[in-house]
């Protein structure tokens, strides 16, 4: 068979697949079609001998299937394979020889061959052929899945940079003109209380409540938006050094409140210290090297979590109770999974609903620059300020923070 079917090409039949033949023997060549018949393909084929031929078919129409002889007189089938990758072209290519070795063999498909077949096996050609067209159009499903995906993680991407942006400036433009107005509400309540009516008092109330409300709320979110935003590296950090910092900033709750702490963090260890019940608090970090991350685990005595809830908590401005209830905004929380999750780590919390929380979160770290800062190979001392610390597990070390 010729060449002369290439203009078959220009009008494929429904369901016809287009093979491109590198053979120099017509009787081999016609074999291979009648096999191609009798496994039930409808094909339109071109066969060609030389590398040049093959390259010319190759630029007028794109064949959906290559079969090439392995040897050929002037030169070898696995040499298409070559110009095919030449032309950054994905076709399969299926071997069809009357002797090849099985170290060969399996070297040709180390090389990139889909398959081979021997010409005196020409029966199993069809089911080769169509294992390879099947190949390829997963892998063309796949590549355009990922395709598909990486845009849309491009689009997500910089949808979440501008809403970030946009917050950014929000919450920051926004402050001027809060200010004036909490502060003109102030200054009314203090020059006219008692002088209006009852009704006026409690209304210049609201706005001065409302107004100081929204004043915190857009600092919250300034503060949130700001997260990830300088561009600075996560590295190493020594948790003792974080946790006197921590204890310090929580110095007046903790005094307060009775709580006893044993290594803490200052948003998870504030929450405990806020959502506590009857009892004193007590709250308890632990940390543990699991492969190349630290797991930490902050754990509490509180009013505890419903587990329907163990996601929403999460979420910027979501409040699971009344302010006349527990103060806050309902963001610090959030603070925490973004400050996570910007350096490869994951937050979630194991929830029971009146017997406490236990919050887990992950960081990536490098276990050699770990054992380094500690100086030691367990786990580091507790600072003096820690009340009852021999008493707990005590905090492994540092975290990429």
């Amino acid at each position: 068979m010729t060449d002369t079917k290439a203009a078959s090409w220009l009008t494929p039949q429904p369901n016809e697949i287009r093979v491109l033949h590198v053979e120099d023997n017509e009787m081999d060549a016609e074999l291979v079609a009648q096999a191609l018949r009798k496994g039930g393909f409808a094909f339109s084929v071109v066969v060609v001998r030389t590398e040049a031929e093959f390259e010319r078919q190759l630029r007028l129409h794109s064949p959906d299937v290559v079969i090439a002889d392995y040897n050929l007189p002037q030169w070898k089938g696995m040499e298409a394979l070559e110009v095919l990758r030449r032309a950054g072209l994905d076709i399969p290519l299926i071997l069809v020889s009357g002797a090849l070795g099985d170290i060969t063999a399996v070297e040709c498909i180390k090389r990139g061959a889909t398959d081979y077949v021997l010409k005196d096996g020409l029966a199993r050609l069809p089911e080769a052929v169509r294992r390879a067209l099947q190949e390829r159009r997963l892998l063309r499903l796949r590549r355009q899945a990922e395709e598909d995906l990486a845009r849309k993680v491009e689009e997500l991407a910089r949808s979440n940079a501008e809403l970030e942006q946009f917050a950014y400036i929000a919450s920051h433009d926004l402050q001027e003109p809060l200010r004036m107005v909490a502060t003109y509400t102030q200054l009314l309540a203090e020059r006219y209380r008692g002088r209006l009516d009852e009704n006026a008092d409690k209304f210049i109330g609201y706005a001065c409540e409302g107004a100081l409300r929204m004043q915190a709320l857009v600092q919250d979110l300034l503060a949130f938006s700001r997260v990830g935003r300088s561009g600075g590296a996560c590295g190493c950090v020594d948790c003792n050094a974080a946790l006197a910092e921590v204890l310090q900033s929580l110095g007046p709750a903790m005094k307060e409140s009775g709580a006893v702490v044993t290594q803490v963090f200052q948003n998870l260890i504030g929450n405990a210290i806020k959502f506590r019940g009857k009892e004193a608090p007590a709250i308890s970090v632990q940390a543990e090297e699991v492969g190349r991350q630290w797991l930490f685990s902050v754990s509490d005595n509180g009013i505890g979590i419903a587990p329907e809830y163990a996601e929403n908590i999460f979420v910027v401005f979501q409040r699971l109770h009344t302010r006349t209830e527990y103060a806050g905004n309902g963001i610090g929380l959030a603070i925490c999974k973004k400050i996570i999750e910007h350096c490869g780590g994951k937050i979630w919390v194991e929830a029971q609903a009146g017997r406490g929380s236990i919050f887990k979160f992950t960081m990536p770290c490098d276990g050699l620059a770990a054992k380094e800062l500690c100086g030691q190979e367990g786990s580091m001392s507790s600072p003096g300020a820690v009340s009852d610390a021999s008493a707990e597990t005590p905090l492994a070390a540092p975290a990429k923070a």
